[in-house]
């Protein structure tokens, strides 16, 4: 197996009519996230995000820009965590096919913003979207940084 030094994993904001897209998967701490993954290997970060979109819920989305550039280096391979905001341009919101994936996704919806503490999120993270997410292009350091 090839030697990995560090994981890029990408993922996506997309908000409309005062509602976030989120998609429901196991994690350690929640069981709801954004939407997006790991970047393939010789992927460009515009592709992956794009890719991992439509995968996981059907949207085809374009970056509408950079929100935070983050970091997780306790955990082996180190990650570095990119957020994006996007904007849906087709699409209509479906499961993935889940074919190859060891953690299925379950449920994709639009949430109310007001209610994502209540789908595990924490209330920094929903005042910074609440807020328009102020510093947008900026290293935030630890992911925990940006509430997630």
């Amino acid at each position: 197996m090839e030697n990995i030094l560090f994981q890029i994993r990408v993922t996506g904001i997309l908000v409309e009519n005062g509602k976030i897209l989120l998609v429901k998967q196991k994690l350690k701490n929640r069981n709801w996230s954004l939407p997006g993954g790991r970047l393939e290997k010789g992927e460009l970060i515009k592709e992956g995000i794009k890719r991992e979109l439509k995968e996981e819920t059907g949207l085809n989305t374009e970056i509408v820009k950079l929100l935070y550039v983050c970091e997780k280096p306790d955990i082996s391979p180190p990650l570095i965590h990119i957020t994006f905001l996007l904007k849906k341009v087709g699409g209509k919101i479906r499961l993935p096919s889940n074919e190859f994936d060891d953690n299925p996704i379950q449920d994709v919806k639009m949430v109310p913003i007001k209610e994502i503490t209540e789908y595990g999120f924490t209330e920094k993270f929903k005042n910074i979207i609440i807020n328009k997410y102020p510093f947008p292009g900026s290293y935030m350091g630890l992911k925990s940084k940006i509430g997630l």
